[in-house]
């Protein structure tokens, strides 16, 4: 009997010390914003064109002053955050999160976040950029830093399945410099028919390619002419014809403008719309 009551004393010093602690808890000081955030770099002066051969390097690094909470010392959380300049950061998109005063931000993460966050790719875009500082697990207290308005040319994440246009006939040219091939991807939901909407110009050639490289060397090795097709049993629009120019490139011979370029090889046709 003597044992039992030791035992319940035992389990009774447990709970209350339990108890004990439960009130310290709730008597922590919150914490309070007091100082938010101050972007340094990068400012409004910067500029840059992102591109797939450059993805893993270092776009731009950003610093920062860091925040102040006044309270129970917590662990300082920071985003940067990014919107379309003039939206007040209605919708910011988030690039990347940190606990440091400062960050890198490779070329692919910040492409990624200008493509999420609906800029236009392969044309020199308004962004908006800030940091935004918060406190634990729930993000509470944020506080948001002065904001800068750079210039971001993303580039388009093509598909895994695409081909490609590259020739005088098309807006890129004969080069594959700065992501100036016409991307010509899969239909979805289809296995073998390829289809896009390009300028075309009249009276010159153009190229099909299986693939990309994404350097300025391109990948002229996968190439696909006019005679590859058409030896194939495709059955070729009128308006593209053998340019006879050496590698028997496409010729277009139609009005100078857009059309729907379509290779169906389920259907071995080449159409244009």
């Amino acid at each position: 009997m003597k044992n039992f009551n030791k035992i319940v004393l035992a389990m009774l010093s447990l709970v209350a010390i339990s108890c004990t602690d439960d009130i310290q808890n709730t008597d922590r000081e919150p914490v309070a914003a007091t100082t938010a955030p101050v972007l340094l770099t990068p400012k409004g002066d910067f500029n840059i064109v992102l591109t797939k051969a450059t993805e893993k390097d270092i776009a731009t690094t950003m610093v920062w002053d860091d925040a102040a909470y006044a309270g129970t010392s917590t662990v300082v959380n920071y985003s940067i955050e990014i919107a379309k300049a003039g939206t007040k950061f209605a919708s910011p998109t988030v690039v990347t999160t940190t606990t440091s005063r400062f960050k890198s931000i490779t070329v692919a993460e910040l492409n990624a976040a200008l493509i999420n966050g609906g800029f236009i790719d392969k044309q020199e875009n308004l962004v908006d950029i800030r940091i935004k500082s918060s406190v634990g697990a729930a993000a509470t207290a944020a506080q948001f830093s002065n904001s800068f308005t750079i210039k971001a040319t993303p580039y388009r994440v093509p598909l895994a399945s695409s081909h490609w246009l590259v020739g005088a006939a098309t807006p890129g040219g004969w080069t594959w410099d700065n992501d100036a091939e016409t991307e010509f991807p899969l239909v979805q939901g289809q296995t073998n028919v390829y289809q896009v909407s390009v300028v075309l110009k009249n009276g010159e050639a153009f190229r099909i390619f299986l693939g990309n490289n994404f350097t300025s060397n391109g990948n002229w090795d996968s190439s696909r002419n006019y005679p590859f097709y058409a030896n194939s049993g495709y059955t070729i629009t009128p308006e593209l014809v053998n340019a006879n120019d050496g590698d028997s490139n496409f010729k277009y011979t139609g009005t100078t403008g857009l059309r729907v370029l379509k290779v169906d090889g389920v259907a071995k046709t080449i159409t244009l719309n």
